[in-house]
């Protein structure tokens, strides 16, 4: 793709070369008059087009059709995925009520922790396809729910003990992006946390706040939190591309985000909703 790439630049400099030296020499026989420049002016369009056709045909074209099948495989395999994801939850819940063994339904209950979360990657790979096929539909819902829907879910983590003080606030905008976001700065408090500390998340609107007791930053690194694939700590999971992409997430729906810290006290990040609350 790349070589395609220079191949097309170096043709059109050397095209907008000979277009240019055609003008040149065709001014300089017949001197500059209307009829001459009249006819410079359309061999130099008609020769546009044509490189421009050649472009299109050879670069562009061939680009889009690969980016369709690539786009269409993708929605076949997300269909796929589907199906035994389905089959396997149905299953599950029938299983369980009849099975009385302690350890059969443990692990049937383990199986079943597996699917949801195999679920729950699957509509984040849709929400990531439907992305870049077209603009994401926003919605209006109230946060105050989502908060404790995925709440629940990280205390089934057993980790760090999350309190909730949360009230309703009606917000408009991308829900599986700001579930996306919420997760991402839950599971950042409490990846740089001892696990007794607790998890404070307040939610009165339109301000939501997420704040933990853990290792905290100094401003330098305040400054480069948002930077792509900078991580706080080497040692910890991850690629450190989430930070960027709550940034970006945040920048595209116009919420403010704000990051106060101090090393060895702590971190609290800051969401401004008031331009997404209805």
């Amino acid at each position: 793709m790349r070589k395609q790439t220079w191949l097309s630049v170096l043709g059109y400099v050397l095209s907008v070369a000979m277009l240019l030296s055609f003008v040149y020499w065709f001014m300089k026989n017949e001197g500059f008059t209307e009829n001459s420049f009249l006819i410079a002016s359309i061999f130099v369009l008609v020769l546009s087009v044509g490189w421009g056709y050649v472009i299109a045909s050879h670069l562009l074209v061939p680009q889009k059709r690969t980016q369709e099948h690539l786009l269409h495989l993708s929605k076949e395999i997300v269909h796929e995925l589907n199906l035994p994801l389905a089959t396997i939850q149905a299953n599950s819940s029938m299983l369980r009520r009849n099975i009385e063994d302690e350890k059969a339904l443990k692990r049937l209950i383990r199986i079943d922790d597996a699917a949801k979360r195999l679920t729950r990657l699957y509509d984040e790979l849709v929400y990531t396809i439907k992305k870049e096929m077209h603009e994401i539909e926003r919605e209006t819902f109230d946060l105050k729910g989502l908060v404790e829907e995925r709440v629940a879910i990280f205390k089934e983590q057993r980790r760090n003990p999350l309190k909730l003080d949360v009230h309703s606030c009606t917000v408009h905008t991308d829900r599986i992006g700001f579930e996306q976001i919420f997760d991402n700065l839950v599971g950042n408090a409490m990846k740089y946390s001892s696990k007794e500390a607790p998890i404070d998340i307040t939610l009165h609107s339109p301000i939501l706040k997420i704040a933990d007791r853990g290792i905290g930053m100094d401003e330098g690194q305040i400054v480069k939190i948002f930077e792509k694939y900078y991580q706080e700590d080497s040692s910890m999971e991850g690629e450190g591309i989430g930070l960027a992409l709550v940034k970006a997430y945040c920048d595209r729906e116009s919420i403010d985000i704000q990051i106060e810290s101090r090393k060895g006290e702590g971190t609290t990040v800051t969401l401004d909703l008031r331009q997404i609350a209805v």
